[in-house]
């Protein structure tokens, strides 16, 4: 017999059962609905040193969710500048460049035909709003992926979800003077 086997193990109080958190509808794609994919494949922005792309988009009720990639090369950036820029691909959001009180970071902005905009730069992140607080819709979030890299050239990927989709449009055929609403804003 060991020193501890003398003790007696005190049982554990029961654990109850931990409740499944279900995000608003504008900040994330529903959980139990299988969306449908389009392939875009499309370059969002290329420059020499930089290319984001706009690999698919997935359909939902609720809203749309585009996939990037992105790949930085590094160019004549000191190592101090390669590092920053870095940061803004995995830090999504706003952020203050060294106190210049200039905004900065990876942004990316949408417009409907009806003029509303939607900015990944323009509201606070969910996880930091108040309880009970929701945005004025349209609503655009950049959500990290992954990557990584090094001193010359990294990659990564992101997400962008949109909600609501955009605004109902409506069909019709007009000898039967019927009309259909195809989508309706939630």
């Amino acid at each position: 017999m060991t020193f501890f086997q003398d003790f007696p193990v005190p049982p554990l109080p029961p654990r109850p059962r931990s409740q499944r958190h279900v995000p608003p509808q504008w900040v994330a794609a529903p959980a139990y609905e299988a969306p449908a994919v389009l392939h875009l494949g499309k370059f969002v922005s290329r420059t020499p040193h930089m290319v984001v792309a706009l690999k698919s988009a997935d359909v939902f009720s609720t809203g749309c969710l585009f996939n990037l990639s992105w790949v930085l090369r590094r160019g004549d950036q000191s190592g101090e500048d390669w590092a920053d820029l870095q940061q803004l691909f995995f830090q999504s959001g706003r952020g203050i460049r060294r106190g210049s009180g200039r905004q900065t970071g990876l942004m990316f902005g949408v417009e409907f035909p009806d003029g509303s905009k939607a900015s990944t730069g323009s509201q606070i992140p969910y996880g930091l709003m108040e309880p009970g607080t929701n945005p004025e819709p349209p609503v655009l979030a950049l959500n990290g992926g992954g990557g990584g890299g090094g001193d010359d050239e990294f990659s990564g990927t992101g997400s962008l979800w949109l909600w609501p989709l955009p605004l109902p449009v409506t069909s019709g055929w007009l000898p039967s003077g019927r009309t259909s609403a195809w989508r309706r804003r939630p």
